[in-house]
């Protein structure tokens, strides 16, 4: 028999290893002595810890590892097992080659500019919503105020006489898919809970609608603090990270009122916090969707 630190020497692991994985149970000492609780190893038991230290290198965890050695697993399984895993590592390398590039991108944005971007662009899924929304096409990028203004005026008139409180920040929604100065889509909306809704219609003929804003799997967002005529340079900042990571933008690009309503007297428009939130997917070499 082998003493425990023999046993580790030729296996090239640690005497606490060995001892871990005696508590596991995954590698018991052939004996130990009652007398002093030192732990004994054969040379049998040597193939065992060579496969336990294979199976650890492919990337199993302990618990795996002992149902793989204790259990009587068949060529299948074990074929299996090791797909699934090799299909794990293939997703984690593609993640950090993901991570890669990010790096990449921020290097050599710091390069391009000499100085580090005051927005930090996080990705974030968006769940599904009810909204009261408001509809319109302004003709210019001059008359944009009073068209969100008249919007916003239409949407929590309503929502004052239903008593109906939105359940979220207020939202515009900019439907065009390109940068535009005149027809501008634009949408302005609240969350609302799905049901007192149903109880209440809506003005006829107004353009007023209730609708499920759809679920977002990914999106490219900032937060934007100061004022609301520096927005445009986090669009640019915003662009410019979702092209430089491989993404592409794949739907209506909102911004959230974190300071609250737009028509509020009160609201400082030379400092107020709000996120925009571009829908992405990635792009292929060949410029599509996948």
């Amino acid at each position: 028999m082998l003493r425990i630190g023999d046993f580790s020497h030729l296996g090239q692991v640690s005497v606490r290893t060995l001892r871990h994985y005696d508590d596991l149970n995954l590698l018991k000492p052939a004996w130990i002595d009652r007398f002093t609780d030192y732990r004994y190893y054969t040379l049998e038991q040597l193939p065992r810890l060579n496969r336990i230290l294979a199976f650890k290198d492919l990337g199993f965890s302990l618990d795996q590892i002992k149902g793989l050695l204790d259990e009587d697993v068949s060529i299948e399984q074990m074929r299996g097992m090791l797909l699934l895993k090799q299909a794990d590592l293939e997703q984690r390398m593609q993640e950090e080659r993901e991570r890669l590039r990010r790096v990449e991108a921020r290097l050599k944005q710091i390069d391009i500019e000499g100085t580090i971007s005051p927005y930090e662009v996080v990705r974030k899924a968006a769940e599904a919503q009810l909204i009261l929304s408001a509809c319109t096409l302004v003709p210019t990028i001059a008359d944009m105020k009073d068209y969100r203004c008249a919007l916003s005026h239409d949407i929590y008139t309503w929502l004052e006489q239903t008593q109906i409180i939105p359940v979220a920040h207020e939202m515009v929604l900019y439907n065009m898919g390109e940068y535009r100065e005149d027809n501008i889509g634009l949408e302005m909306a609240v969350s609302i809970d799905k049901g007192p809704q149903r109880t209440h219609s809506l003005p006829r003929g107004s353009r007023l609608q209730i609708r499920e804003l759809p679920a977002i799997e990914e999106m490219a967002c900032i937060v934007h603090r100061g004022s609301i005529y520096d927005v445009p340079q986090g669009m640019v900042a915003l662009y410019s990270w979702v092209i430089a990571n491989g993404y592409q933008p794949a739907g209506t690009y909102r911004e959230i009122h974190l300071f609250g309503r737009e028509d509020d007297p009160h609201t400082d428009y030379q400092h107020l916090t709000l996120e925009i939130q571009l829908p992405i997917a990635k792009v292929n070499k060949s410029n599509e969707h996948i």
